[in-house]
């Protein structure tokens, strides 16, 4: 029990900004510690639906609700994604070599590529988290509600996390150094990959259930930049990097979002 606790601690500590208790990590804590990973989208999920809560009942327009999320998302994890995004961003941008662009995720400075395509990826988040919280159904029988398209989006934290973590234990490092080689090596793969499959079924089933064809979108979103993501790192870093992963979460649920958004506009809810 002290040991999973302490692997709780260790994914928390690493991917979010909530408080732990400190203590030296020892590789045996690390054996479960990326099954946790996904709790930390359980933390935003009920964060956003919080936020879409509040923001009904105080009359929050669409747009500051939308950048309160984004706020959110930045608070509770510390922007540690959004760095390895910007990363990747410069990296996959200088068409260099493998070699080079490992390099260039190292270097801690940033460049126009960088600035350029998160300012993209936020003004499309934005956009389209906008919407979804502009929604509004106008008849009994429509498939899609803004607030479960809240929760759809919500639940897409865990699932993200859920394949993160599912490369992490699957796919092959591009370095044999580096927080994700860490953890990679120092996890049970067998057992962590079993229990991570099972917790992106759920949380996938979770959202078809809630969302229906909203929730089928967001899943299939989801999967398909998973796709791309193992694609995208071993033919341009030779596998993936902490910066990678990061990168994969960025894009994922961003198509999530899109994907729901979407699915609002077709449902034929009017605006507000």
């Amino acid at each position: 029990m002290k040991s999973l606790f302490r692997a709780f601690a260790i994914a928390f500590s690493m991917y979010s900004k909530i408080p732990m208790p400190q203590f030296k990590w020892e590789k045996e804590d690390m054996k479960y510690s990326i099954v946790f990973f996904p709790l930390i989208g359980a933390v935003l999920f009920v964060v956003i639906c919080g936020i879409s809560w509040l923001a009904d009942i105080f009359g929050i327009g669409s747009i500051p609700a939308g950048l309160l999320v984004m706020a959110a998302i930045a608070l509770v994890t510390g922007g540690i994604h959004v760095d390895g995004y910007m990363d990747c961003s410069d990296a996959f941008s200088s068409y260099a070599d493998k070699e080079k662009k490992l390099e260039i995720l190292k270097d801690p400075h940033i460049g126009a590529f960088a600035v350029i395509r998160v300012l993209t990826l936020s003004a499309v988040y934005l956009a389209c988290m906008s919407i979804v919280f502009d929604k509004k159904i106008v008849s009994d029988t429509a498939v899609f509600f803004s607030d479960r398209s809240v929760m759809v989006i919500g639940l897409g934290f865990i699932l993200s996390r859920a394949l993160s973590g599912i490369s992490v234990v699957s796919f092959s490092c591009a370095k044999n150094e580096g927080t994700l080689y860490s953890f990679a090596e120092g996890a049970d793969k067998k057992r962590c990959l079993l229990i991570l499959v099972k917790e992106a079924v759920a949380v996938s089933f979770l959202m078809i259930i809630i969302g229906g064809i909203s929730g089928v979108c967001a899943v299939c979103a989801a999967l398909i930049i998973f796709a791309y993501y193992k694609f995208k790192a071993a033919r341009e870093l030779g596998g993936i990097t902490g910066d990678a992963a990061g990168w994969f979460l960025c894009l994922a649920e961003t198509a999530m979002v899109v994907a729901v958004c979407l699915c609002a506009i077709v449902s034929g809810v009017t605006y507000l």
